[in-house]
Order: structure tokens, then C-alpha cells, then sequence
């Protein structure tokens, strides 16, 4: 149970690490380029569902009671729907980065 948790903190705190850091290579980006812009909002949004996913699972292990499974289960279930909106999101966009650079490269 204690490596578990171990694994769930650090997939928690890594999963905050890397929201902030495309966070701020999202507003770090110039404003030529909006489709990066989104890309990178959209990696970050895919890491703060990450982060939903993981601490509603943590919690879950960690507690007992039936506020602690409504409330957990409502952050597994909202922390995957962001994952996996995000993520798709994120494909999508990345197909037109490289585009987008060669449309400003002039």
C-alpha cells in the first residue's frame, strides 16, 4: 500500500511540474503563433486532468467513507474526461505546427 501511495504522489506532483511548465511555455509563445499557443494549452490542460486523475485515486486509497468515494470518484471521472479531451486536442493540433512555422518563417 505504501509503494502504491509512493507512486501516486509522484505521478501527482509530476503531473503538476509538467502543467506548469507548458503553462508557461503556452504564454511564453508569441502571439504569431496561436496554434502552438493552443498545442501547448492543451498538453497543460492534459497534465491538470492527469493531476484530478491521480489525486482522486490517492485519496481513494487513503480514506474511508461515502463523501470520500463521491468526491473521489467525481475527480476520477472529471480528471479522465480532461485527460482525454485535452490529449485528443493536442493531436489535433500538433498536425499544424510545423505549417504554422513555415507560414511565418517569411
Amino acid at each position: 500500500m505504501k509503494t502504491i501511495n509512493f507512486f501516486l504522489v509522484f505521478f501527482i506532483v509530476a503531473s503538476g511540474v509538467f502543467y506548469f511548465y507548458f503553462k508557461t511555455r503556452q504564454f511564453r509563445t508569441r502571439h504569431v503563433f496561436p496554434i502552438r499557443k493552443k498545442m501547448f494549452a492543451s498538453k497543460a490542460g492534459t497534465f491538470l486532468g492527469g493531476l484530478l486523475f491521480f489525486f482522486g485515486i490517492n485519496q481513494l486509497l487513503l480514506f474511508d467513507g461515502i463523501a470520500t468515494y463521491l468526491v473521489s470518484g467525481l475527480f476520477i471521472i472529471f480528471g479522465a474526461y480532461i485527460m482525454i479531451f485535452n490529449f485528443r486536442a493536442s493531436k489535433h493540433y500538433q498536425q499544424f505546427v510545423d505549417e504554422e512555422t513555415q507560414l511565418n518563417e517569411n
